[in-house]
């Protein structure tokens, strides 16, 4: 059956106007509606924040959860029910916080989830507290004389963990989010998809550099697998290895050529480039890398533990609680 993002829209979104809750909304009914999956065969789980009201919007299963959980939930979901999509939404608080340990060990699993860390910079619901990923020297109402702390960089705490999918895109590029939804969506193992949005409320501007069309011409690149790390307006720059890292040349000076561009290569096993491409960025002089970034197969605990409970079973005399009660003695009582 065909399906148009109308199908998967439910109730009206109640978040301010202007937050990037709303872009990234529209781009995941418009990827659901691609991907095609029924919405009764959809399973959408968050847990506390701004961001994590998007269930409430969505002709889905949902469930909005506690604090920190939206993964634990989520991987309970999908090891009970392997036929569900399951799609996990945090914010960068609540998955990153008091969340951490379940994002980490959710990669680390390499269950088959599909999991999207709107990074906004900053806790919104509770009205600007900084975050796991605010910058060091930021200042909010709980940090009024700046940070003391460095922040995490989600790639690199999900690349940490052993992750297999990692991919990047900004709120406001509905194509570039809803391709790397489709990509996470298609990737078989937990698939992190971090979006880059403002909090127009108390950290607004955050992502500027990036969150135009201009501005991603000059300041990003969108990376795809097989394809030449090219960028700039004119598509004049690009990206060679130099050493153990990366450098900007310009094509066309020093001899540069095209035949001289590094080749992105997202089912590279070694993580290693991966992780230099995901980490540009941020006043660093590289443009930010959007697009799948990191995109390797590997067995999924779901399938895993499905294969183990099948093996165990040719194994045992029982094969439900019944005819494990029956596996005792056994008295009739008159």
């Amino acid at each position: 059956m065909a399906y148009t993002a109308q199908d998967f829209k439910k109730g009206q979104p109640r978040w301010c106007p202007g937050c990037g809750d709303h872009f990234f909304l529209a781009s995941l009914h418009k990827a659901m509606a691609e991907i095609g999956v029924d919405p009764w065969n959809t399973a959408v789980i968050s847990g506390i924040g701004c961001s994590s009201r998007l269930p409430h919007y969505m002709a889905t299963y949902g469930m909005n959860t506690i604090h920190g959980r939206a993964a634990a939930i989520a991987t309970g979901c999908k090891v009970t029910n392997p036929n569900l999509a399951v799609w996990q939404v945090s914010g960068d608080g609540d998955g990153l916080a008091i969340g951490g340990n379940h994002f980490i060990h959710a990669n680390r699993r390499n269950i088959n989830l599909n999991m999207i860390l709107l990074n906004n910079r900053i806790y919104g619901l509770t009205k600007g507290q900084y975050s796991p990923t605010s910058p060091r020297g930021f200042v909010s109402k709980s940090s009024p004389y700046g940070t003391v702390e460095d922040p995490f960089r989600p790639a690199e705490l999900c690349f940490g963990a052993r992750g297999h999918f990692f991919a990047r895109a900004v709120a406001t590029d509905a194509p570039g989010t809803v391709d790397i939804l489709k990509a996470a969506y298609n990737h078989k193992g937990a698939a992190v998809c971090e979006i880059l949005q403002n909090c127009v409320i108390f950290n607004n501007g955050t992502h500027d550099d990036v969150y135009s069309k201009e501005g991603r011409a000059k300041n990003a690149i969108y990376v795809e697998h097989g394809k030449p790390l090219i960028f700039g307006e004119n598509n004049e720059f690009g990206l060679v290895q130099e050493g153990f890292g990366l450098k900007v040349v310009k094509i066309g000076e020093n001899g540069v050529t095209e035949a001289d561009i590094l080749v992105h290569d997202a089912h590279c096993e070694d993580n290693t480039l991966q992780l230099k491409l995901a980490l540009m960025g941020n006043g660093d002089g590289f443009p930010v890398a959007l697009g799948v970034i990191r995109d390797v197969d590997a067995p999924t605990y779901d399938d895993s533990v499905t294969a183990q409970i099948e093996e165990v079973k040719t194994t045992k005399k029982y094969h439900n609680f019944a005819e494990l009660l029956e596996t005792n003695d056994i008295w009739e009582v008159k």
